[in-house]
């Protein structure tokens, strides 16, 4: 536990047992999606969240009922080299940071899942090429 947060998720698990009903049914859609586009990533709980790593970091997931994530409702899902995704940022929500982007569902009819595997591949070829 640190300072910012007053919950530490030691595991997976532990992180999904947390999540109320809603935010759980979108996880676990976005983290099928990421393991159907890269199912050799490695999921490791960094900042209280899954982070989905190759050569470096990939993605994440940051639920709203996780503090401190700049998420207020829903569950977004952040690229860690978003700034390099050929989409630019129409598709994604406006946030502080000039590298990550993000993009949050409230439900999980919202998910474009053809688009979110796109910027996904894209997402790896990036990890493995820059």
């Amino acid at each position: 536990m640190n300072k910012f947060q007053k919950i530490s998720f030691k595991t997976i698990h532990d992180f999904l047992a947390f999540l109320p009903e809603n935010e759980l049914q979108v996880v676990e859609i976005l983290r099928k999606i990421i393991f159907d586009c890269i199912p050799e990533c490695k999921e490791k709980i960094s900042y209280n969240v899954p982070y989905y790593v190759g050569n470096a970091r990939i993605c994440f997931i940051w639920p709203a009922s996780v503090p401190w994530g700049n998420v207020k409702d829903g569950v977004a899902i952040g690229f860690c080299k978003g700034n390099l995704l050929s989409i630019g940022n129409t598709y994604f929500d406006i946030g502080s940071s000039t590298i990550v982007r993000k993009k949050t569902f409230l439900h999980k009819k919202e998910i474009d899942i053809p688009l979110l595997k796109s910027l996904l591949y894209e997402a790896v070829f990036i990890d493995q090429n820059k």
